[in-house]
């Protein structure tokens, strides 16, 4: 999947407009939010760090702006098992480790040329529209 904008984007580059959708101030703000921090943030945590800036700001409406970010293909919605979802502005396709130690989520990209069938026995014919992979585990402390 290829990103349809920055991967750093400040206050003032945040257009009106994304694929399609009109960027209200609350949408520039929550956008701005996993932008600026990109550590995977739930709706609830997207929504106490908005409330400085916009105090007026409800959850409702925090929830509103995620899924419409979500549904034009502006942000990805992500899971971990029973957690709360979680939403990443990464749109290239990559994986997530999921540090068990300290809960921090970690962007992992694919190495160039990656191919899904050399490591898995995938039938004849299928053809994979979407990869999530999670690994989790504990970061390690030797330093390579």
């Amino acid at each position: 999947m290829v990103s349809k904008t920055p991967d750093h984007t400040t206050a003032t580059e945040i257009p009106e407009e994304i694929s399609g959708l009109r960027m209200t101030r609350q949408r520039q703000e929550i956008y701005r939010i996993l932008i600026e921090h990109r550590d995977h943030p739930t709706a609830n945590e997207v929504f106490m760090r908005a409330k400085d800036r916009l105090p007026n700001l409800s959850l409702a409406t925090v929830y509103n702006c995620l899924e419409a970010l979500v549904q034009h293909g502006i942000i990805r919605q992500v899971n971990f098992e029973r957690e709360s979802s979680r939403y990443c502005p990464n749109l290239r396709e990559h994986g997530h480790f999921h540090d068990a130690a300290t809960g921090v989520i970690h962007d992992v990209d694919f190495k160039p040329g990656f191919n899904l069938a050399d490591i898995l026995d995938l039938p004849p014919g299928f053809v994979v529209d979407d990869i999530e992979i999670t690994l989790r585990g504990k970061l390690s402390n030797i330093a390579p």
